[in-house]
């Protein structure tokens, strides 16, 4: 009796159809010892309308098969299974030679699966997705997918015309992934998984884990291939001895698409990088560019974790953008977006047929306000997925930080949820405990695996410890969106200055919080769009009057406490609001007052980056004074600021729209103050009012703080640097 026949009929139409859990059980070669001990091999392979099937061994004999049932083929041979291929005569007389998947080992091990199961795979793009491997003498791709619902998962894709049922995958036990290796398939072929549910459903999905995918609105994913060659080890070996909290931090947020029109990621990198060193920026930001569906989402709706939006080139597209502005001296960090997903069929969404990515329950699973999914952080496998997916970014791509989007939206169980519509934690409170814990594992995985690095968060609310150490209790991230600066300042600066004096807590509470925190301030894309207007419309005033505030507003920003964002366009004035559907209006720098702004802000940065009170000791109250007497003008706010070596400088703020000529100055110290920055001088735009760059501050006689008397220009702001 042939060991055929120990197998139900049954199993033979699903592995005929696809639809068996363990194809690898029946299909390849199988070793029989018989009672002699005398070892046989049995080959069978699935080849339906086959007119001729027969293996073909590396010393070019062949074995001919007998056709068994439902298609399936069978040989054997004596001795133990050796390499072979497989030849197929269909009735065109013409011969096709193959490799067989199922003749191969898995290419996942144990420890790959533990690590999967325990959620602590730290390169999980390399056990799961699509893969290329020299496998038992073949080249090919191995692919892998966690689908623990399904009863069973085929590839499909333009390597068997989206026929997935002669490449049924295997389920690797509890683990709930499901593999196959497939020969002969090259980098750039198209594929998804098509999944059988428990309710017996085919349905197909976007491979989760894929790093390159068809262009939207295409949903296949793509096998990868990367070539590319790094060049900026110097970059990458100074960032690994930095510490970005004691550094210059001056970042210009870039929504690639539409930065200027039809460019992609090679195409952008000479412009961009002319334009961030031209205006002295330190980093850039990106949007988010991994895959997404709708472009109107600005890619915070993300389908595909691991691939660079095709819509701008490849991944080593985007490999070389980065390198380019590492050997230019920029940092890049990535908006990274693991606090929801997008409903998309094709995508994440009960990716196996039912909830898996995201939470079961909708009251932890549904974000109501954007209509999209929450992950499921207390999932092992899921927190796993978003851990490596930092990692990814981080490693894979050089990128020198994330900034994780809307992580007030994670922290809290209510968010934007009515009462009686959300579940409390197992204390009773409104804390989502396990995104949490996901949010301290991500940032100490992150910090401990890419020394250098900045995790940002966009949090909005009065959390404590976001920047706080995780074994303190705090959720470990680098730096915190200052939002609660971001809007009383622009609530302020939006004010006539004939208003302003009755307003000057707005410009000035955040001293009050502004060390309990590594704070970042951002004036981001959210604040130029949906009617909101961009910075220089914010303004009051006629042009002149509002280029003057954008000028004194960023100023005062920059010599603020804390790192700085600028959105793009804001740095040369752009008039319009921001929209994704079309570039920035640079013509505008053909007017010399906006290119006098843009002049400004690059000089700024320039002075910014040179003067280390303005960012040494961001985070150190220690540095930091208020000037003033209580019957200073409520329009002038003044501070100094100080670094570890004795630098000293005073940022001096009029809001007011007359110029304060010949007011006394209480100053931290005597000796010559120089001005190292007037927002009103004549080549940003100003009236050239100011100080002469100069100011001298004698020691006083009679024991009283030293003072010097200055003018201060309407809609200004003052730097003075002390020189002893």
């Amino acid at each position: 009796m042939s060991d055929i026949d120990v197998v139900v009929t049954t199993d033979w139409e699903a592995v005929a159809s696809g639809s068996h859990f363990a194809p690898h059980d029946v299909l390849g070669a199988h070793p029989v010892t018989d009672a002699a001990g005398r070892t046989r091999t049995t080959i069978r392979v699935r080849r339906p309308l086959a007119d001729r099937v027969s293996a073909i061994f590396s010393d070019g004999t062949r074995l001919a098969f007998e056709h068994v049932a439902h298609g399936i083929w069978e040989a054997h041979h004596d001795g133990s299974p050796v390499a072979y291929r497989i030849g197929t005569v269909y009735d065109d007389g013409d011969e096709q030679v193959a490799g067989d998947p199922y003749r191969h080992a898995p290419t996942l091990g144990d420890l790959d699966l533990h690590l999967i199961a325990e959620g602590r795979h730290e390169r999980l793009w390399e056990a799961l997705g699509a893969n290329a491997h020299l496998l038992d003498g073949e080249i090919g791709i191995s692919f892998a997918v966690w689908a623990p619902n399904a009863q069973a998962v085929r590839v499909i894709g333009s390597h068997n015309e989206w026929n997935g049922e002669g490449h049924s995958m295997r389920s690797m036990g509890s683990s709930g992934v499901w593999e196959l290796f497939i020969p002969d398939i090259a980098p750039g072929a198209l594929y998804k998984y098509e999944i059988l549910t428990r309710d017996g459903r085919w349905i197909v999905k976007a491979d989760p884990m894929a790093q390159r995918t068809q262009t939207p609105p295409e949903t296949a994913s793509v096998v990868p291939f990367s070539a590319y060659s790094w060049k900026d080890g110097a970059w990458m070996t100074r960032r690994a001895a930095t510490r970005a909290v004691a550094q210059p931090m001056s970042i210009y947020e870039v929504h690639l698409g539409s930065w200027r029109e039809g460019l992609g990621y090679r195409d952008i990198a000479d412009p961009l990088i002319a334009h961030v060193t031209e205006t002295g920026f330190t980093h850039v930001e990106f949007m988010p560019l991994a895959e997404h569906p709708f472009g109107g989402s600005w890619g915070y709706q993300v389908s595909g974790y691991y691939a660079p939006t095709a819509r701008y080139g490849t991944p080593d597209d985007l490999r070389y953008l980065i390198d380019r502005l590492h050997q230019a001296g920029i940092g890049v960090i990535l908006d990274w977006v693991p606090g929801h997903f997008p409903r998309d069929e094709f995508a994440l969404a009960r990716f196996d047929g039912q909830a898996l990515y995201e939470h079961p329950d909708p009251r932890r699973g549904e974000h109501r306000d954007w209509g999209t999914l929450i992950f499921d952080y207390g999932r092992p496998e899921v927190r796993g997925f978003l851990v490596a997916n930092a990692l990814y970014w981080l490693g894979q791509f050089h990128i020198d930080g994330l900034r994780v989007d809307a992580v007030a939206s994670m922290l809290y169980l209510d968010y934007s949820r009515e009462d009686g519509d959300w579940e409390p934690n197992v204390h009773g409170g409104r804390e989502n405990l396990e995104a949490i814990r996901f949010l301290q594992e991500v940032n100490a995985t992150a910090y401990r695996a890419h020394p250098g690095i900045v995790m940002i968060a966009e949090e909005s609310t009065s959390f404590p410890g976001v920047t706080g150490r995780t074994d303190h209790a705090g959720l470990g991230f680098g730096f915190k969106w200052n939002m609660g600066w971001m809007n009383d300042s622009l609530q302020y600066i939006a004010r006539d200055p004939m208003y302003r004096s009755h307003h000057e807590g707005e410009m000035t509470f955040s001293f009050v919080y502004a060390f309990g925190e590594n704070y970042l301030l951002p004036i981001s894309h959210d604040e130029v769009v949906h009617g909101k207007g961009s910075l220089l419309a914010k303004m009051p005033g006629d042009h002149a009057a509002k280029l003057a505030n954008v000028r004194a507003y960023l100023a005062y920003m920059w010599g603020h406490p804390g790192k700085n964002l600028l959105f793009m366009g804001q740095e040369f004035g752009q008039l319009a609001e921001w929209s994704e559907s079309r570039a920035l209006d640079w013509w505008l720098l053909d007017q010399p007052s906006h290119m006098q702004l843009q002049r400004f802000v690059g000089a700024m940065n320039g002075v910014y980056r040179d003067t280390a009170p303005l960012w040494e000791r961001d985070s150190d109250s220690t540095c930091f004074r208020r000037l003033g007497a209580p019957a200073w003008d409520p329009n002038v706010i003044a501070f100094e600021r100080r670094d570890t070596h004795g630098g000293r400088v005073i940022v001096i703020s009029n809001f007011s729209g007359v110029e304060r000529a010949r007011l006394d100055l209480e100053l931290p110290v005597a000796g010559v103050w120089t001005e190292i920055l007037n927002t009103d001088a004549v080549e940003y735009g100003g009236g050239g009012i100011g100080n002469y760059g100069r100011i001298a501050a004698p020691e006083p006689e009679d024991g009283m703080a030293p003072s010097a008397r200055i003018t201060l220009p309407p809609l200004s702001t003052l730097w003075l640097r002390h020189q002893g």
